[in-house]
């Protein structure tokens, strides 16, 4: 049956294949959206990571870790093994440091994804860092809501979701370069925010926003990736766009979520970042951005702090900088704070522009 399946999937991305160079993803079947979830923040390289930070859409079961080469993890998600799927992961480091997705797979009842963590110049890195997966099908039927994803697997589209069940298209630039459509999830104005991971088992890689741009009839995002320093390079990737739905893809619950795009860095603040629509909150408070320092800033989530929660970081903008986490975020009373977003070129902290997501389970 698996076979067959996966067999019946390909001739679908094949089906899907549209001409003038682009490579689209079938549509979603009707289902639940999602389908699974989970997160974790892995702080050690064996066992359980913090129970407070981990949680998912299993009914038993935790989340554990083991150790692979230096610099590799594989967390292990109980009970939601699913085919196909999106993952993300954000380094929490107060170094220049990232991590990136090898692969994931099913595993029994479970799913599995193993992370790679390594230093600017490609040494491997012993790093914390901040994870979700998620597998969504099936279609939204809220205007406002939209969510989509695309796993990009260096050469075509290995799994994909849009809630509108609309096509999505990838199409290769330069090396290093791609421009993603996400048909029916448009907006008249910025509406949502975007997370991007790169997904790379061989090399080093670290993946970005590069540009955005937005319609009635759907959004258009590039996909930039890097080397080990600064060269482009040509890599696997996954991106996820949300809007008024949490980094996993679910509403109601959660009630307690929250992003916000950072695109006016140099401001001091504290501001709202705008339009509105980049700067959601569930219930309905305002998230602020302040700077910390060259490269750091201070994000402010209120009405919203819970545990068990999650935080995921992109950087944006042209060029080779990359953004991370300096330290776990904290939750005191409602309100969640994330102290800091970082961003880097090269190992010296830089202003840069950069999307936050922040969910909790409740």
């Amino acid at each position: 049956m698996h076979l067959l399946r996966k067999v019946f999937t390909r001739l679908l991305l094949v089906c899907a294949m549209v001409a003038g160079g682009a490579v689209a993803g079938a549509g979603a079947a009707n289902a639940a959206v999602p389908d699974v979830w989970g997160f974790a923040y892995v702080d050690t390289t064996s066992g359980v990571p913090n129970p407070s930070y981990q949680a998912g859409s299993w009914t038993s079961g935790v989340v554990t870790v083991s150790p692979g080469v230096p610099g590799e993890y594989f967390v292990r998600f109980p009970n939601i093994g699913a085919k196909g799927g999106i993952a993300h992961v954000t380094a929490v480091s107060q170094t220049a440091e990232w991590c990136q997705v090898e692969k994931w797979a099913p595993s029994g009842p479970d799913e599995i994804v193993a992370v790679r963590c390594y230093r600017f110049g490609g040494s491997p890195a012993t790093t914390r860092f901040s994870i979700v997966f998620a597998s969504s099908s099936g279609a939204l039927s809220s205007a406002s809501q939209a969510f989509g994803y695309v796993y990009w697997d260096g050469s075509s589209i290995a799994s994909g979701y849009n809630s509108s069940l609309g096509v999505n298209a990838v199409y290769p630039g330069s090396p290093g370069e791609w421009t993603v459509w996400l048909p029916g999830l448009g907006s008249s104005v910025a509406a949502g925010n975007i997370q991007v991971t790169a997904v790379d088992s061989t090399q080093p890689a670290r993946c970005k926003v590069g540009d955005w741009s937005w319609a009635p009839s759907g959004q258009k995002i590039q996909v930039l990736c890097h080397d080990a320093t600064v060269n482009p390079l040509k890599t696997g990737w996954t991106l996820t766009y949300q809007r008024e739905r949490a980094i996993t893809g679910a509403f109601a619950p959660p009630k307690l979520f929250a992003y916000t795009f950072d695109n006016v860095p140099a401001n001091p603040g504290p501001y709202a970042p705008g339009p509105p629509p980049v700067n959601f909150n569930f219930p309905g408070a305002t998230n602020t951005v302040q700077s910390a320092g060259t490269g750091l800033r201070l994000v402010t989530f209120p009405a919203v702090g819970a545990l068990p929660n999650n935080v995921q970081v992109t950087a944006f903008g042209p060029g080779p900088e990359f953004c991370n986490l300096l330290t776990l975020w904290t939750t005191s009373g409602s309100t969640t704070y994330v102290r800091d977003v970082v961003c880097y070129h090269a190992t010296t902290p830089v202003n840069r522009a950069s999307f936050v997501s922040y969910t909790s389970v409740y």
